[in-house]
């Protein structure tokens, strides 16, 4: 590191205060955009010079250890971006990696909900005949049902689908999902069959 970008050494009782490149590095993890050398030398107190000295120090280290993101200035800042030789392996990520599939219990609660919307936990885990509070938490997360307030006896939370359910289905709306009789198992309890003929 160069004198222009290190920080003094705490003294006795005093919290460690980070160096320059290290706070330029903390901020620009979280930004969405680029940040302009001026505005980091102001909320660093630090000469404008020297910022920009730390910044252009980083650029290039981070391409000659051959790290996976580069520090780039554009559009009038300076940002973290991913290293172009690794765009193909993040592409690959974030079409595929963030794609998990759902388990058959996931699927198997998202179609209860879906046909007898809205619904309790308890109506669900009752039809699958399991317990499926984590598996509806796990649906929730994902934006696939949500609360559709409470059942005026039971107080119970109502669950229903979501607009992403509807979205991710290629669905206009529920009444283009398709027919359930046909798919419904011959030895299903018959209080069950009612219902899903109403």
């Amino acid at each position: 590191m160069t004198a222009t970008t290190d920080q003094p050494y705490p003294g006795p009782g005093e919290a460690p205060q980070p160096g320059l490149r290290a706070s330029i590095e903390a901020i620009l993890m979280v930004v969405d955009e680029p940040v302009a050398e001026v505005t980091l030398a102001q909320v660093l107190e630090r000469p404008r010079r020297e910022v920009a000295a730390a910044l252009r120090e980083l650029s290039a280290e981070y391409t000659e250890q051959g790290r996976g993101f580069d520090l780039r200035e554009i559009a009038g800042g300076w940002r973290f971006y991913t290293r172009e030789t690794c765009a193909p392996v993040v592409e690959r990520f974030v079409t595929d990696g963030q794609q998990a599939r759902l388990t058959s219990a996931a699927l198997e609660t998202l179609a209860v909900v879906a046909y007898r919307q809205p619904v309790s936990r308890a109506r669900v885990s009752a039809i699958r005949g399991v317990n499926s509070d984590g598996v509806m938490r796990t649906l929730t997360l994902r934006g696939l049902i949500e609360e559709a307030g409470q059942d005026p006896e039971t107080q119970a939370h109502l669950y229903r689908t979501t607009g992403y359910f509807l979205e991710r289905l290629g669905l206009r709306g529920l009444e283009e999902l398709p027919e359930l009789a046909p798919y419904l198992p011959e030895d299903l309890p018959d209080d069950i069959i009612e219902d899903e003929r109403k």
